[in-house]
Order: structure tokens, then sequence, then C-alpha cells
């Protein structure tokens, strides 16, 4: 297979699909591997790096587009990127289609097979490609609201862990997954008070059990979150529906019950965001303020640490490419139901119910497409 591998065109989006290991890995096993020039340069791989890995430098992604049979990426593709897709083409990237009705649109009239990061499962019910990411978005959380707090930034001026008399900022993080216990676990380690919350028993009852006292934790209500938010210095949105849009769990009108310049860091908003007021962001004007409360709203928080990222992410998926690669997808994704639920999209027909309910389009069983 012909696997291409485009340099990344998303605002301050440093990050690249293919590690030269990877490559390397792809090439060992009779599959050819083309780069568009300079697309690792952001991650600190080098063109020679890839052509030591056995990888062919094309010059433009118009090129990689127009030979590769599978298309290898890190961020949804962009309006000029979906132009470049085809009929029969694969497409292995995250998507995130349930809050982006024009990408879920222009890939159904493409023709091309898509399939998810977000979305492909594992045994024990988890999202084995977005943790990597969750994990490098969590951490990042509490960084970039500490920096948001600052009041130079327009935050209250709280210090994370405040100094011998004075207290330390309250941080209140909804979601106790992935993201939410990496965040809970920096912003602890910063000395602020930490409070997760999370509607799942078994999961506070783990965070309780590995944690003990590190952070605070309490059953999540709406109730619960309008009362918490009153005292904090931060929220931290860490809620996910796999594949689905987010839910709003912060109105705008609650805003007025917060502390001015407190900081809303949305983590979901890959997924539409958890805050009414949420609306996406770069790495180049990461924040804004509504009603006094200040929104760091960046759709691609891990690209700020491209190198980390892009291992981190290259390791998880490694495995499912050189798959999809060696057997088709088809056979990839009869073998392995995980990888099947990362199907999203197929020859116009959408296959994801989550998306398919967000966006009131109707979806095929992706198992009826694999005879």
């Amino acid at each position: 297979m012909k696997i291409g591998c485009p340099k990344e065109i998303k605002p301050q989006e440093f990050r690249v699909g293919m590690t030269p290991n990877a490559a390397q890995e792809a090439v060992a096993r009779g599959h050819e591997v083309l780069i568009e020039t300079n697309a690792g340069i952001g991650s600190g791989f080098d063109n020679d790096a890839y052509i030591a890995a056995g990888a062919r430098i094309i010059d433009t992604a118009e090129e990689v587009f127009a030979t590769a049979d599978m298309i290898v990426k890190v961020k949804e593709p962009q309006a000029v990127e979906r132009k470049m897709l085809r009929e029969g083409q694969l497409l292995f990237t995250y998507l995130h289609l349930a809050p982006d009705p024009d990408q879920t649109h222009d890939l159904l009239e493409s023709g091309c097979t898509a399939i998810a990061y977000e979305t492909v499962t594992d045994a024990n019910g988890g999202l084995p490609l977005l943790a990597p990411m969750s994990e490098v978005a969590g951490r990042l959380a509490p960084q970039v609201g500490s920096w948001t707090l600052q009041k130079a930034n327009g935050g209250r001026g709280v210090l994370m862990g405040g100094v011998p008399g004075v207290g330390p900022a309250k941080v209140i993080v909804i979601g106790g997954g992935v993201v939410g216990t990496h965040a809970a676990k920096i912003a602890a380690g910063m000395g602020a008070d930490v409070t997760v919350l999370d509607r799942s028993l078994p999961r506070l009852r783990y965070l309780d059990d590995v944690f003990g006292d590190t952070f605070n934790n309490q059953y999540s209500t709406a109730g619960a979150t309008a009362e918490l938010i009153q005292t904090a210095d931060m929220v931290i949105g860490a809620v996910l529906i796999p594949g689905a849009a987010a839910p709003k769990l912060i109105s705008r009108e609650q805003l007025s019950t917060m502390k001015p310049g407190a900081v809303l860091v949305d983590v979901a908003i890959d997924q539409g965001g958890c805050f009414e007021t949420s609306k996406a962001t770069t790495h180049a004007d990461p924040i804004y303020d509504v009603d006094g409360i200040m929104h760091y709203c960046v759709a691609n928080m891990p690209g700020a640490v491209a190198r980390t990222s892009t291992i981190a992410l290259g390791n998880a998926t490694m495995p499912f490419m050189l798959s999809l690669a060696s057997k088709g997808w088809k056979q990839a994704c009869k073998d392995d139901a995980h990888l099947l639920a990362g199907l999203n999209v197929h020859a116009g027909k959408l296959t994801y119910e989550a998306v398919g309910t967000a966006l009131n389009i109707d979806v095929v069983d992706p198992t009826t497409l694999l005879n």
C-alpha cells in the first residue's frame, strides 16, 4: 500500500501523522511511505530522518493525496484537504465529526473511507488512540489555565499554589476520565485545591483509592456544579461522550455567579465544548473574555508540545496503521471489532451512530459493509 502523510495545515499544528519509526516499520513490511516535505519539522523530524527510514519525500500535499492509497494525519482534514480526497481512498486521523457538519458532508461526498482515531476502542472499553492526547491535554490544562489566570492575561491574578499565609487557587475538574485525572494530578501537584466531579461511582471510588487526599472528588450533578463554580478560580472541562457532541455543563447565565477573572479551560472543545460560551481558539490567540470570565478553548492543545504528542500518538496508532496497510480496511476491521468501531464514513455512508444523532443523518451499520 502507498501510505501518504501530508504536513498539517491547521493553525499552529506542529504534530505530524507519522514518525520516522512508524515509516520504517511500514517500509519493512513492504509498503511505500510518502511524506510531504518538512511535514515533521514542527515535531523535530527533518526530511533526512524519513529518508533514512526508507520513506520518499514528496514536494506537495496535492501529490501526496493524489498518489497515496491511505492518508495518515493528526487533525481532521481542512476544507482544502477534503477536496483532494477521492473515492476508495482511506483516511486515518482524528475527525471529531459530531460538531462539524461541513466536514461530515464533505467526507460523505468524497466517497472516501474514514476511520477516526477518537472512536477506535479496546477490550477494556477505552479509547486507545484518544488516550495519549487526552493525557497530554489533561496535563497541559492546569498549565495553560494558570497562565490565563495571571492578571496580565485577564485572569484573577491568583497563584495556583498560593504562598504561606495565602490560600491556593481552587480548581474544579468536571470529568474524572483520562483528561480529568491527569489534569487533577498536575493541578494538585502545583499546589491547588482541586475537586474532581464525575457521575460514575466506580470511577470516584478508583480516584479515592489511588489518589487519596491528593485531591477531592464529588458526585457530579447540576446542583453540585453550580455551587462549586461560585468559589472556583479555574474550571477544567474534561467530559467526553465517545464520538458525540459534548454536553453543555455551564450556561452563560451561570457565568455571572463566578468570580470575575475566573478561568474556564475547555478540553472538550474538539467535540463542541462543554461550556455554552465555548468557541474554538488557536495557540496564536488562545483566550477570550465572556462576561468577565476568561475562556481557554484551543482545539489542538497537544500541538503545543508537538514532539511529545507526536511520539505518543505514533506509538498508539502504528499497530492499527500497519494492520490497515497490510490487510486493507475491510479485512483489518473484520479481524478487529475495535478498529471497526473507528469507522465513521464509507463510500458516501455515515457509519457512526452518535454522529448521525448529532447531525440528523441516517446511519448504516458498519458490519453490513464488510462483506
